[in-house]
Formats: C-alpha cells, structure tokens, sequence
C-alpha cells in the first residue's frame, strides 16, 4: 500500500499564512499602506516569518501542530499559573531545576518568568527597560540556560510567559546608542523632536504615569539636542511604532523569542503604543491594528505561542484587548482582569458586593471569542483604584471619596482596618493614591500576627483562600503571585537598598522563603494551610470540566449585600459559585439557588454535599462554594 505524501515545512508554512493573511495584511496596508517603501516592507516581511519558521526546532514544530488541534489549550481548567521573579524564586535560571517538583506539587501548568530579558544597569523599572531583547539578564544566566530550563518544564506539561516590552527600548539599547550618535535611520526607531513645541503640544492631553519619579512625558538630551519620548521613565525611550521597520524588528524578536521555548508573550505596555496629537496616546485604534498584525505573525511562524496584553485600564478600554468588532477573536488571547482584583479588594473593606455586581455584570460579556482572562489577586505591580465616578454613583457613593477610602483602608489608616500596605505613587493634584503590599498582609495576616489575634489570623488565611477560589472560578486562568500560596506577608526589607527604597512595589516582591515552603506539608501554620487550601483549590478547578474559559459567566445579584455570585453556564449544567465577603455568616433561599439552575446540592470546591437548613444555604464567614 502506497504511504500518503508527506506535507513540506514550505507547504505548512504557505497554509498557515494562507489562514492568517486575512488577519495581517488589511491591518498593515492601513497602517503602512501610504508609504512609498510599503512593497518592500512587506517582501521583508515575507523573509522574516519565513526564516522564523525555517529555525524553529521541530519539538517545537510538532507543538504548534498539537496546539492547532487543540486551541482551546489555554482555556482549559486544568491551566494554573505561577508569576515569579527569577533571582527571588531560585536565584539563577538553572536554580529553578531544583523547583519543578515544588511546582508540580502545587499544580502549576503556566509560569510567568518576571522580565528575564537583559535590562540596562542599575535602576531598570524592575527590568522592564530591556537593552537587549535577545539576551538574558546575566545574573539569571544565558540564553543556553533559558533553553534548557523551558525544555524542563515544557516535558513537565508546563508553559513558560516572558515579558516583551513593546513601548519602549532602554535607552541603552544598540538602537537608541545609534540614534544617540545622530544616525538617522535609528532615530526614526523612537520620537524624537529638535525643538519643545511638539512635545508641549501633546502635553496638554498626556497624564503622567509615575509622577512621583518620573514627571512628563519627555526628556530633553543636551548631547543630542533632541527632546526624546519617555512616557514611562527618562531611561525608557518610546518606539516609534509609525515606522515599519520597528514592526519588523519586533516580529522578528517575536519569533527568536519563541523559537527558544516561550508559549506565552506578554506583550507590555501595549496601551500606549500609539501616539496621536490632542488625545491621552492611549488605546488608539492603531494599537489594536498593530497587535493584531503581531498576533498574525506569531501563528504564522510559531503557531503555538499566545499573547497576553497587558493593559491595565477601565474595562470598556481592555475588552477590545481581547478582540472587538473587526478584531473579535484575532488580537490578544490573554489579558488581565483588572477589574475582578479591584472589586475583591473593595468588597473585602465595605463588606458589601454591590459595587462588584454592578461592574463585573455590566461591563464584561458573559464570554470571549478565542480569548480568555488572566485572573489574579495580586501580582508585582501596585494596585490601582480603576473604579469610576459613574459606577460608584451607581451603588450611592462617590468615585472620589471610595477611592481614597480603599487607599486609606489598605494603607492602614483607616480605623478598624485589617489591612497593612504601603501608598505608592501619591497624586497630589487629583488625591488618588495607589496601594502597595503582599496579599497576605493586605488580607489581614501581618496586622493579627503582631497583635497575637488568633481569631484574626484566622479571617485572614480565609479570606486568601476565597481569593484564591474566586480566581480559580471565574473564568480564565488563575495567576497565583510568588509567595501568595505561602502567605508570604510585606517585606521591609526593601527601604535598604537604594535602587528600591524609592519604589513601595518593592515591598511585596520578597525573596522566596523556602524555610516556610519546606514546613508545606505539616503543622498548622497560616502558611501550611494557604499552601495545602490553594493546592486544593487548583486540583479541584482540574475536576470541574464547567470552568473550562469557554464557558460563559453570569453574574447573579443573590440580593445579600456581602454575598458575589455568578454562574457558569455549561453544557452539563449550571454551576453558581458563591463568595461571603464579611467576617459573619450569611444565607440564601433554596428556592434562589435552584431558580439560577442548581439541581444538586453539592459544592464542587470541597466536593461534599450542601445541607439547607430552614429553606436556606448557610454559608459561614469567607465561604466560597461551587454548587452544582
């Protein structure tokens, strides 16, 4: 019997940019379509993937074709992540080797290696000012060691998420020296301007990301008589994305990036890719041409790989991250769910869920189109108050005054707080002020253990442990930020080093305490039980096929002002899970729990039946149940 002819790399390479060309081409002829050196842009283009494709190992080869017959891949619940710095983890590269068992242990599937890419000496924005994209940060190691240890925990079943930035280069980069030299082609890489009267222009619509230590949006060079766009920090100089040629460049580290093991690229900074005189430079419509454009180029030459955009703004601006109108289902396949950790946090200090109701089922569709969210409760970053005057006003209060409650709250000002954090980034001229601090110690954990509050310890590892669940829930995959799983609590630690004391996001990033992982499995420590509550936690979203990111979300009002409650809607029926955000116990009607479409009392979370006491579900302080 004669074997079936086999398909060429050519072949396969023709029928992928035959399958993505739709999704490529109309966003650059756009963008890019007026020039006069278009033709050749897109023949380079052309070469770039095509090369891309020709490079990559064919383990990884054989990945993307699993992942084009599975690509809901990313969606599924048996996806958990875990979002660690490097040197804080394991120290080196090869360090995190001795950590796959620590990780298996937990159930991690997903791990987000905190920028890894070499930044520039000194203060480098936590290293997202990268000065070379295709080298790794030499204290973690070299581009060898990152082979190896993506290879070790790609055989684990584990993907691997890097960080690329795509709104600016250090100033240090080869590109920015050259442009610093007065080479004219690199500076058409950033925006540069010969005299202030642009850049004072587009001051009049710009805000201010860190004000603090960063004032402005530009920078004036004497060197090299030029103001240079440094929306971030002075050493951070903003691409010129109008230019082509830094669309090829960053397809090009795209593909070298993933031809080295990534799955995942978090696409940084994406928001303010753009710029466009008299607007805040933010979430223009180019912006969601140009990723989609790159979201092309990836499954054209590296078909396994995702992006997860990182925008975090108001949820009418990130949705479109994920695909809207012409872009559903062809821009970013991740992107983080903002909103879901601001509403946690400010549902845990009003102990009312109004607010959380109201956002998360006004504003967010029941489902995503080839899409799916990035959930989490805490992360590396501060937390910022994104909740609007209008959504305030809605539940009777005011944008202003919850803002500054929340920030007072977790700082631990305010009387009565549980919480223990630091301010961040203090905005004199509007009075918003963002929060730093470790899950742990925002939850309450810091604050009991000094007064020896017992019962306050308590409230605390549950209320770490209904985050945990909610994330694991609602949709998505969940991101358990290193050291949360430990109850690792703020590290003061930082104040003495000088390229951190000035930046409180310092304050929760500690180094890993490994005398407390090594104690995960005895005793009755807060760390033990966060442990063994969220590897529990995880291993039973594995069970629940109904929490596959597909499957819609709707949130419910069980009109108990402490209670949050969604259910997801699939194909096997109704699951509702159900939050209790106050210290008390509260209930809800049978007869409501059975209308959202529950036929079975039985809480999938700890996988024992529900018992209803006087026609009600009694649920005790920080419950979290999923009842099917």
């Amino acid at each position: 019997m004669a074997r079936p002819p086999s398909t060429s790399d050519d072949e396969i390479f023709d029928l992928r940019l035959a399958r993505s060309a739709p999704d490529l081409w109309p966003m650059l002829d756009t963008i890019y379509g007026h020039r006069e050196d278009y033709s050749d842009f897109r023949a380079a283009l052309l070469m770039v993937l095509k090369k891309g494709w020709k490079d990559r190992p064919a383990d990884l080869k054989a990945l993307d074709l699993k992942r084009d017959l599975e690509p809901d891949w990313f969606q599924r619940p048996d996806m958990a992540g875990y979002v660690f710095y490097i040197d804080r983890f394991a120290g080196t590269l090869r360090g995190i080797l001795d950590k796959l068992d620590y990780l298996d242990d937990l159930g991690i599937t997903y791990v987000h290696l905190m920028p890894c890419l070499k930044p520039r000496p000194g203060d480098s924005d936590g290293g997202y000012s990268v000065m070379d994209y295709r080298q790794i940060n030499p204290a973690y190691g070299t581009m060898e060691d990152f082979e190896t240890v993506t290879a070790a925990l790609r055989a684990r079943g584990i993907s691997v998420c890097i960080d690329l930035v795509l709104n600016h280069t250090a100033k240090e980069h080869a590109w920015a020296k050259q442009a610093a030299k007065g080479d004219a082609t690199y500076q058409d890489y950033y925006l540069m301007f010969d005299t202030p009267d642009v850049p004072r222009r587009y001051e009049q619509s710009l805000v201010e990301v860190f004000p603090d230590n960063a004032p402005g949006n530009f920078t004036y060079y004497p060197g090299i008589g030029k103001w240079v766009w440094t929306t971030f920090n002075e050493h951070q100089w903003d691409l010129n994305w109008a230019n082509p040629a830094v669309f090829l460049e960053i397809v090009e580290i795209m593909l070298f990036l993933a031809n080295r093991g990534v799955d995942v690229l978090r696409l940084d900074a994406v928001a303010f890719m753009w710029k466009r005189m008299g607007t805040r430079c933010q979430s223009e419509p180019e912006v969601h041409m140009l990723l989609q454009a790159l979201r092309a180029c990836s499954r054209i030459g590296s078909a396994a790989v995702i992006h997860l955009e990182e925008a975090i703004v108001a949820p009418a601006e990130m949705l479109p991250y994920l695909g809207r109108g012409k872009h559903d289902g062809r821009e970013g396949n991740l992107a983080y769910h903002n909103s879901l950790m601001v509403q946690f946090w400010s549902a845990l200090a009003t102990r009312d869920t109004r607010l959380m109701t109201h956002v998360l089922g006004t504003h967010f569709p029941d489902r995503l189109t080839n899409a799916t969210y990035a959930t989490y409760i805490r992360c590396h970053d501060d937390i910022g108050w994104a909740i609007t005057d209008e959504d305030a006003a809605a539940v009777g209060a005011t944008g202003h005054g919850h803002r500054n409650f929340l920030s007072q709250f977790y700082e631990g000002s305010f009387p009565g707080t549980f919480a223990k954090g630091a301010l961040f980034q203090v905005n004199e001229a509007t009075g918003d002020k963002r929060i730093s601090g470790s899950l742990a110690s925002l939850a309450g954990l810091e604050r009991a253990m000094e007064a020896g509050d017992a019962a306050g310890v308590e409230a605390a590892v549950q209320r770490v442990l209904m985050g945990h669940a909610l994330i694991a829930s609602y949709g998505g995959i969940p991101l358990i930020y290193m050291g949360d799983e430990l109850a690792l609590t703020n590290d003061y630690g930082y104040l003495q080093v000088p390229e951190h004391a000035h930046d409180s996001r310092w304050i929760h990033r500690p180094a890993m305490d490994w005398a407390v992982a090594g104690h995960r499995h005895d005793g009755a420590s807060p760390g033990a039980r966060v442990f063994w509550g969220t590897k529990a936690i995880l291993a039973r979203r594995r069970a629940v096929a109904a929490l596959h990111g597909g499957v819609p979300v709707r949130v419910v009002s069980a009109g108990v002002a402490g209670l949050f409650a969604f259910v997801r809607v699939a194909p096997t029926g109704v699951v509702l899970c159900l939050f209790n955000f106050t210290e008390g116990w509260s209930r809800v009607p049978e007869a409501w729990v059975r209308g959202v479409g529950v036929t079975a009392m039985h809480d999938l979370l700890s996988d024992h039946p529900v018992e209803v006491f006087d026609g009600h579900v009694a649920l005790p302080p920080y419950a979290r149940v999923w009842l099917a």
